[in-house]
């Protein structure tokens, strides 16, 4: 029997997550709250915007192709609720 990948783990774990390969990035945005950078990443072809966070600063990932794994959320801004992807895993292919 073939040893799992972390990304088969996760997804076994939980129902919710999906997990995207080869996919291009148009946009990379790059802001600090605190502690953290918050990134956010618009993918060719889909209108939600993929969110993630770190301690440290990430290189900047437009054009690039990159591999996801994420979960659908929603956010509350100003009153307004927005369908956001929440990525737990991000690898450059």
């Amino acid at each position: 029997m073939a040893k799992k990948s972390d990304v088969e783990k996760l997804l076994d774990k939980h129902d919710n997550l999906t997990h995207s390969e080869d996919m291009k990035v148009v946009s990379h945005v790059q802001r600090q709250d605190d502690d953290w950078y918050i990134n956010t990443l618009m993918i060719d072809n889909i209108d939600v915007p993929f969110k993630f966070r770190r301690r440290k600063s990430y290189k900047n990932l437009e054009g690039a192709r990159v591999n996801l794994t994420y979960y659908p959320i929603v956010e509350d801004i100003a009153g307004m609720d927005f369908e956001v992807m929440k990525v737990v895993r991000i690898k450059v292919s």
